[in-house]
Order: structure tokens, then C-alpha cells, then sequence
């Protein structure tokens, strides 16, 4: 299938590993040229040949002098895939019902929802030139909070409500805005020594191998494993691609059949 992407820019942020860098490899096999961008960059992201643009999000100016450095080189911009985002599990954050103090909430809607709004506004006038496309990944902790620090479902949540109502905006312009809803993913997040997965497993008391094993029957997924970043990758070149324009609005869900609501 052509999808139309060959010759595209994109810009990916939280690109170096994970589901960032599964899309960024999926669009340069595509055709498209790719922006990457994050905090640090990898060597697995360094052998992909994208250009690498760092950049630390949840500082206030940071997502606008990334964008506008991003199309000194090249005012034209097709997609944006706005992936960067994360939290901690720390015991303290875990214990606590409110899910951290004040400054974890701060820090994790900055992360998950404030770099997705504040990179899409700086971005909007090169996207609606190119009558282009914006894909946010969202969580299914956003629908389903359990058994994660609640910051992290409600900034997920808000990033749903963000991107629906943006949609609706933005639609007379040619700007399609959709959403792809991952469930547990094998990433370095949850593989790492020092990631998500290692914390959560030290407050549980768990081996981390043992989490892991156990992650998709907790979540509900039927498939019984985590999903490849991949499959996420594919959902967002299918909703970023100009063949797809009835597409807007939408929350696609990779989720291994986790939410149970028809």
C-alpha cells in the first residue's frame, strides 16, 4: 500500500528509543525525511540517519525555539507526532492517592500534555500551509487509571480532550489531528534497569522479569504480551497519511483488546 508519505517531513518528538524511535523508523522506510528530537539522543537513533534536534520539552520556551530551529533549515512541515511523554513510579509516587506532590503533577502534565500543546501551537502555521497532520500518542491509562500514578492517566486523559477538541478546530483548515492509544508496550521504559518498569517492580516487591510477564493479563490483554513499538508506529503512518482524510478525531486503540467498553 502507498501511503503517500514519500517526501513528507515529520517531526517526532521523544524520538530516541521505544515507540518514538519505532516511528521514526517507520516513516524513514516510507520515504519521508524525519526530525527527531529529544532530550538525548541514542546511537540507535544516530544509525537511523534522521536529524537529531535536542531539546528538553517541559521548559517553557522549548518547544518554540525547537520548532522554529526546525524550520529555519526548512520552513515546510507535513506531520507532527507528538510522542514524548512519561512519568515515575517512584514508592513515594505510587503511595501517595494523589499520585505525587504538587511539583510531580507539575512536571508530568508538562511533559505529557503541555510539550504536545505548546509544540502543536508553535507548529500550526507550517502544518496548515502543507494542509498536514498532528498525531498525539495517548495511553490507555488515560481511559483505565489503575495500577499507575494518577498525574500520568490525567494529563493522558487531558491530552485526549486536547486533541478531540483540536480536531474539531482545526478541520477547516486541512489539519486532521488524531490520537493512536497504546496499551503495555515493550519498551526501554519498562525493560530498563532504571526505567518505569524497575521502579514499579521495586515497589511491588517483584522481580522484573516477573512484572513484565505479568503486565498484560493485569492490563487485560487478551493477546497475553506486550506489543511491539512497531505496530503502534504503523497506526500513526496510517493516521498521518494524506490517503487517510476522513480520519480525524480519532483515538485509535493498540491495546492487545485491554478496554473492554464496545
Amino acid at each position: 500500500m502507498d501511503l503517500d508519505l514519500d517526501g513528507k517531513r515529520v517531526l517526532v518528538t521523544g524520538a530516541s528509543k521505544g515507540i518514538g524511535l519505532a516511528i521514526v523508523r517507520a516513516f524513514l522506510a516510507e520515504g519521508a525525511e524525519v526530525v527527531a528530537v529529544s532530550r538525548r539522543s541514542t546511537s540507535e537513533l544516530e544509525a537511523t540517519g534522521a536529524t537529531f534536534v535536542s531539546a528538553d520539552l517541559t521548559e517553557p520556551a522549548a518547544p518554540r525555539r525547537m520548532v522554529e530551529r526546525v524550520l529555519t533549515s526548512n520552513p515546510r512541515l507535513d506531520v507532527l507526532v507528538n510522542n514524548a511523554g512519561g512519568g515515575t513510579a517512584s514508592g513515594e509516587v505510587l503511595a501517595d492517592p494523589f499520585g505525587g506532590s504538587p511539583e510531580v503533577w507539575s512536571s508530568t502534565f508538562s511533559l505529557n500534555l503541555g510539550a504536545a500543546v505548546e509544540t502543536t501551537r508553535a507548529a500550526l502555521p507550517a502544518l496548515t500551509r502543507s494542509r498536514g497532520a498532528v498525531v498525539n500518542i495517548s495511553s490507555q491509562n488515560a481511559r483505565d487509571p489503575r495500577g499507575v500514578p494518577l498525574g500520568y492517566s490525567a494529563a493522558k486523559a487531558a491530552l485526549n480532550a486536547f486533541s478531540r477538541g483540536l480536531a474539531e478546530q482545526l478541520a477547516p483548515s486541512g489539519v486532521r489531528v488524531n490520537v493512536v492509544t497504546p496499551s503495555g508496550t515493550r519498551t526501554p521504559s519498562l525493560t530498563d534497569e532504571a526505567g518505569f518498569g524497575a521502579d514499579l517492580a521495586a515497589h511491588l516487591q517483584l522481580d522484573q522479569d516477573t512484572l513484565l510477564a505479568m503486565l498484560p493479563q493485569q492490563a487485560g490483554m487478551v493477546t497475553g504480551a506486550l506489543i511491539d513499538p512497531a505496530e503502534i508506529a504503523r497506526a500513526v503512518l496510517l493516521l498521518a497519511s494524506p490517503t487517510m482524510p476522513s480520519a480525524i478525531g480519532s483515538n485509535w486503540l493498540v491495546d492487545g483488546g485491554a478496554l473492554k467498553t464496545p
